[in-house]
């Protein structure tokens, strides 16, 4: 019955996709809707977000009320208040009148907060006062009104990091999570990425009166080892405007990288984000290799210039350590360029032979299986190919 339930309301609201996770997103918002207990709808920007309070509402007791959906990002700080809470005349400047807030206008039916990490500290107070009470006050009133609203709250950020970084009330966190709905995204979700092409191209072909466009087998599997940073929302934008461009309505590999940012197609070795703490945080032992033998070179070419102005006279011959283990520099000659050179060569030889062997082992432990390869490498598969090549490993 509850299989049912979710392809009904698939169709309803259009929502595309079998993967297990989308189902189960689905699946707990319709066992959640009937309560009125608060939701947290987590996820990347451009899963989709933005359905799932549509859903409970529409499959709730308080379907015939108000809906209302608020960008919390999107409002300044200084109104935000006012247009949650509203505003009594005079209360301040341009406040020329009384004002309702959503609370208020949504009585009785559902205020979905979008991008709720980005409310203001004290606005957050507020949201827990209504939460916990369903009371509020008006910007400017002394007044206490009381509201009966279901909230359902959606973020793209990582809420337990903004409590502990500060920017976010851990009481607010534990009360909008009473139900934590996680929708996947569109790379976990391989299957899904096939079907909402053709999907979106059909609805552009009959929205412009044009055939469709078509993937040939090599368009399709570049197009499931993208990683699709903005998810489905990034793929209905390319699949529209490949549409509308493409003349020829066969999309082949070449045509389909022309559309792909190089943002995740080519980027290999995967470098390090700076955390706000200057610490590193590596994803794999790779990486972590990667940029040790890149501090390497980074070394050696430092060494490089050094000897480089010594022998140009751009600054003075540094005088030996005398400690045990100091070594003193030799007179400057020809020979200490020559074998800054050799150093860097030999540090470039030995990460192309890094480079390689990874290649191999991954090509091995995935039998030959180029794609399984690829994203084991975190590469896309037309790195790999040219690697392979550029490596002699056919």
């Amino acid at each position: 019955m509850i299989k049912v339930d979710v392809q009904q309301i698939k169709q309803r609201f259009g929502i595309i996709g079998n993967s297990p996770g989308l189902n189960r997103a689905i699946d707990v918002a319709l066992q959640v809707a009937p309560t009125d207990l608060s939701v947290l709808i987590t996820g990347e920007s451009g899963v989709g977000k933005e359905t799932f309070p549509q859903i409970i509402h529409q499959n709730s007791p308080r379907k015939h009320g108000q809906y209302i959906a608020v960008n919390c990002g999107a409002i300044p700080e200084g109104t935000i208040d006012s247009e949650l809470f509203g505003h009594e005349k005079g209360s301040f400047t341009g406040a020329l009148a009384d004002r309702k807030g959503y609370f208020e206008v949504a009585d009785g039916g559902t205020i979905f907060l979008d991008e709720v990490g980005e409310l203001p500290i004290p606005t957050q107070a507020r949201l827990l006062r209504v939460l916990e009470t369903g009371e509020f006050i008006k910007v400017g009133s002394s007044k206490v009104l009381k509201t009966n609203v279901r909230i359902v709250a959606a973020t793209n950020v990582n809420l337990i990091q903004a409590v502990a970084d500060g920017k976010f009330r851990e009481d607010l966190y534990y009360r909008l999570n009473t139900v934590p709905i996680q929708i996947p995204p569109l790379r976990e979700r391989p299957d899904d990425i096939i079907l909402l092409f053709r999907k979106f191209a059909g609805d552009c072909a009959e929205k412009y009166r044009m055939p469709p466009v078509r993937l040939d087998d090599e368009a399709r599997q570049l197009l499931t080892s993208y990683r699709w940073p903005g998810n489905v929302r990034e793929l209905k934008n390319i699949t529209e405007r490949i549409s509308v461009i493409e003349e020829n309505r066969d999309i082949t590999a070449d045509v389909l990288r022309l559309y792909l940012p190089d943002l995740n197609v080519e980027k290999y070795p995967v470098l390090v984000k700076k955390q706000d703490n200057d610490q590193k945080f590596f994803n794999s032992e790779r990486e972590i290799l990667y940029q040790v033998l890149f501090d390497m070179k980074k070394d050696v070419n430092d060494l490089k210039k050094l000897v480089h102005d010594i022998m140009g006279g751009k600054m003075p011959m540094p005088v030996a350590d005398e400690t045990p283990y100091a070594h003193p520099i030799r007179p400057v000659h020809s020979a200490p360029i020559q074998e800054a050179e050799a150093v860097e060569e030999e540090e470039t030889l030995s990460l192309e032979e890094v480079e390689k062997e990874m290649i191999r082992k991954a090509l091995e432990k995935h039998n030959g299986r180029r794609k399984n390869a690829a994203a084991d490498l975190k590469i896309s598969e037309r790195t790999l190919y040219r690697k392979i090549k550029e490596y002699n490993l056919e």
